[in-house]
């Protein structure tokens, strides 16, 4: 019977490996060196270089500890592709709208580990640096209240907003469109 699970399990190894060897091709970079890896792709259209985008992520899941919350870490591999396809980054401006769990991802350290078994917010460093490059961060005022957020545990430069829901409708009245996933 072991020698049977055995000879199971060798196919499903080898499927394994190529998908983590695929890995490999992703990189950080040409704007944020320490996260937001991508990988080079050989595209039948290119993007025109000329291309503007105005794009708002919905951030509701929060970070698993220790890592950077992915949404947010979305928004850093959406700048470094397009990026190293050409585009200026002066072309693109996101913003992050920011509800529910996820909510403690945008508050100071001492905040954070508070509710956090003396956690670190693995995330702060990386929205400063987003920051840094111009990206807007917006918190939903409703789940900061559900929470007992107030403004000044935001890590600075986050924004309060009424509701998520107020900044995406005032965000797609900028010509924002929303990132679907």
């Amino acid at each position: 019977m072991r020698k049977f699970g055995l000879v199971m399990l060798i196919p499903l190894l080898t499927l394994a490996q190529p998908a983590s060897a695929q890995m490999e091709n992703f990189k950080t970079g040409p704007v944020f060196e320490d996260f937001g890896p991508t990988a080079p792709v050989q595209m039948d259209e290119p993007v025109a270089t000329d291309a503007q985008f105005n794009l708002a992520f919905d951030v509701a899941t929060a970070a698993e500890p220790d890592k950077i919350n992915r949404t947010i870490e979305s928004a850093a591999r959406f700048i470094n592709m397009h990026v190293a396809a050409g585009i200026p980054e002066e072309n693109i401006n996101l913003a992050i709208v920011v509800h529910g769990g996820a909510a403690f991802d945008l508050t100071r350290q001492e905040f954070f580990a508070a509710r956090k078994d003396g956690r670190k917010n693995t995330s702060a460093a990386a929205i400063a640096q987003l920051q840094e490059h111009g990206v807007k961060f917006y918190l939903c005022g409703q789940s900061a209240a559900a929470h007992g957020i107030g403004n000044a545990d935001l890590l600075p430069g986050v924004m309060m907003s009424l509701s998520a829901m107020t900044a995406h409708a005032l965000l797609q009245q900028q010509g924002y469109t929303l990132n679907p996933f």
